[in-house]
């Protein structure tokens, strides 16, 4: 609103688009009733980012009526020909930006349940902001302004600074456009720089963030009981209760044993609840790195500490996971063996990686005498049925007391099922004689080792290895080198494959390039069809790549990286860059309609345009400004997509006022303009009409 009044200089001119900002989000709650939206995270993000896209409209159809009243039209034929003449270019950035935000509600996969209500609400309350730019804005300024527009000292001051503004950028862009050359120049310069920065920007799926939590997981040898991983959690507890003192921490839960499976005795999990972030100096991640320094050096067990997954993604703790697929077990670990000792030796910024495949477990192999059980009249149900009572458990009923249902457990006693020796003081009857027979004369006990499980991925023998990532050291980097060093030293027949965040990174790049190319093919299609030819288009979306680079200079500034949420805001920014081009040339199409000269045509459309430019521009810009700003759980990743959108616009406003009307002057001088067609239809009628009675 500051920036409305800044630029109008009126109160009441201030108010019209204030009061779109309401009527367009409410609108949208019902786009989002129909399709059964939630009110949640993701559609309030787009709604805020709404706030700054909403008034864009309002405020091109609003300054349009200024200019026509300052010319001398009375309020009413202002707000109708204001309005009417800047209706084409409201409907193209408006049907523009729906076609941008619309793709991204049907990404595959897991960004496309993301980002789904994200991309509609967006979508449907800019759709909503056009209709009432050219409805409701038109009425309001007719009636607020029928005495016309009044300015005070101090607008009317900053009026005629922006008028100086407005002709010292004439007579930039005039000198400009006496060498246009300089911008052909500009836009591949501004693609390598742009292509520079990428480069050298890390790339995650999403940034780590501040979510008031830290997990760890602990693993201890194969064969360890119960009992000691109750002293190695002990031990891991002692370290971190000086953070509970601290208030960083506020308790500690543990629990050792039983994770991942009924047998997987030997690991513990540990739940650490953090102060919220104002409460505390630290960020989690710097908790979580001192945390992890302090449990490496316990013996006997390996530790884990790590932050809950963004966007609920399943990753076992590590930052890292991928698979190595095989046709035998044995071939694969000794594959995994040599992989992690040249990842030990060649990567220091890789930690702790471990695999899933532990072929050491301690096992007990009972080998059932069929022959002897058969001859004394035991079947091997009897016998199989004994084990599972007597040294695991079995579930042989269930009871109810006060309404709820307990089962009732069959299990030996600890002490007697302590040592396989235990075993000769079990008994089992026989069916035929009715004695009893000692199990021990009826099976053969044997110590070996193996495997707990055999896992298997996309149908093929695997192991997974994990491990985490170095402060600094991203999953893009740290994915790209695995593949190359999987390919460079393991065979051909071991296949390599990602898993967690790593497959997650794999598979949202992909989709979100190919959503960001439906964009600009849509956005291409649809300023074709609206301004009846190729070149406008072209013109107009050579804003995108200055868009992009105003987005990588911003994250290169704010050290963040390429994730979803940055290529979200890239895909936003073609809609949002575009939004300028058209206002440039749909007034230039207008001009030459008029009968001026191409050149001063598009000279005196980019001046007219320069105010209505930069406003919406900067409300978009600082729209955003909540996200840069943003704290609390979750900012790190609102930060992302705010920083984006800021400098993508506020850098590309700037050369898209230089470089879009050189190009256009290079491009565009033997083209016509959408109006061509219709009025040359016209032309054709009334001839035919008057030749008509004369052929007669």
């Amino acid at each position: 609103l500051i920036i409305i009044f800044a630029f109008v200089g009126s109160l009441r001119a201030t108010v019209i688009p204030a009061v779109t900002i309401p009527v367009a989000i409410i609108s949208a709650f019902i786009v989002m009733s129909v399709m059964d939206y939630s009110i949640n995270t993701l559609t309030l993000l787009g709604l805020l980012l709404a706030i700054g896209l909403v008034v864009d409209d309002a405020i091109v159809v609003l300054e349009n009526i200024v200019r026509h009243m300052e010319m001398g039209r009375p309020p009413l034929l202002a707000a109708i020909d204001g309005s009417r003449e800047i209706g084409f270019a409201v409907v193209a950035t408006t049907v523009v930006l729906v076609a941008v935000f619309i793709p991204i509600s049907f990404m595959p996969g897991n960004l496309g349940r993301l980002f789904g209500e994200f991309g509609v609400s967006l979508a449907a309350a800019i759709a909503f902001s056009g209709l009432i730019a050219l409805t409701l804005v038109p009425m309001l300024a007719s009636k607020f302004f029928a005495n016309g527009i009044q300015r005070g000292r101090f607008a009317a001051s900053l009026n005629r600074f922006f008028q100086r503004v407005t002709e010292a950028y004439r007579r930039s862009l005039e000198a400009f456009l006496r060498r246009p050359g300089i911008a052909v120049i500009a836009l591949p310069v501004v693609a390598i720089a742009a292509g520079g920065i990428f480069a050298t920007l890390p790339s995650e799926y999403a940034p780590p963030e501040d979510r008031n939590m830290l997990l760890m997981q602990m693993r201890a040898p194969e064969g360890a009981t119960p009992g000691y991983m109750d002293r190695q959690v002990q031990i891991v507890e002692s370290m971190v209760m000086p953070y509970v003192e601290r208030k960083e921490i506020r308790r500690v839960v543990a629990r050792a044993g039983m994770w991942g499976g009924g047998s997987d005795v030997n690991t513990a999990f540990m739940y650490m609840p953090l102060e919220s972030r104002a409460d505390r100096e630290r960020s989690a991640q710097v908790i979580a790195g001192e945390i992890r320094a302090q449990v490496s050096q316990i013996p006997g067990a390996i530790s884990t500490v790590f932050q809950p997954p963004s966007l609920g993604i399943r990753t076992g703790g590590s930052g890292l996971a991928f698979v190595l697929g095989g046709n035998n077990y044995d071939e694969l670990a000794e594959q995994q063996e040599r992989l992690i000792a040249l990842v030990n030796e060649e990567n220091p910024r890789i930690l702790g990686l471990r695999s899933d495949y532990f072929p050491t477990k301690p096992k007990i192999k009972v080998n059932i005498d069929r022959n002897r059980a058969n001859d004394l009249g035991v079947s091997l149900q009897s016998i199989g049925r004994t084990l599972e009572t007597m040294l695991g458990s079995r579930i042989v009923t269930t009871y109810v007391d006060r309404g709820e249902e307990y089962n009732v457990i069959l299990q030996g006693v600890a002490r007697d099922r302590a040592t396989p020796s235990d075993l000769e003081n079990i008994f089992v009857r026989s069916e035929r004689s009715g004695q009893l027979v000692a199990l021990a004369n009826l099976v053969q006990l044997e110590e070996i080792a193996g495997p707990k499980e055999l896992k298997r991925f996309n149908q093929l023998r695997s192991v997974t290895l994990t491990a985490n990532l170095a402060d600094g050291y991203s999953l893009g980097e740290a994915v790209r080198y695995i593949e190359e060093i999987v390919a460079r030293e393991l065979p051909e027949s071991i296949r390599l494959e990602f898993d967690g965040e790593a497959r997650e990174l794999k598979q949202s790049g992909q989709a979100v390039y190919l959503t960001f190319a439906l964009a600009l093919i849509f956005v291409f299609l649809i300023l074709a069809a609206q301004f009846e030819s190729f070149r406008h288009p072209f013109i107009i979306l050579l804003t995108v790549p200055l868009a992009l680079f105003g987005g990588l200079v911003g994250l290169w500034l704010f050290g963040s990286s390429v994730n979803i949420y940055s290529q979200i805001g890239a895909i936003i920014l073609i809609g949002l860059a575009a939004k300028n081009g058209i206002l440039i040339v749909e007034f230039a199409n207008q001009l030459r309609d008029r009968g001026i000269e191409f050149t001063e045509s598009i000279i005196s459309a980019s001046a007219i345009r320069l105010r209505p430019v930069v406003m919406t521009s900067l409300c978009t810009a600082f729209g955003s400004i909540p996200l840069v700003l943003a704290a609390g759980a979750g900012a790190e990743a609102r930060r992302t997509l705010g920083v984006t959108v800021f400098f993508g616009v506020t850098i590309s406003v700037f050369l898209t006022l230089y470089i879009i009307p050189a190009m256009y002057l290079l491009i565009a001088r033997k083209t016509k303009s959408p109006e061509y067609i219709s009025r040359l239809v016209a032309r054709l009628q009334r001839e035919f009409g008057e030749a008509q009675p004369a052929e007669r």
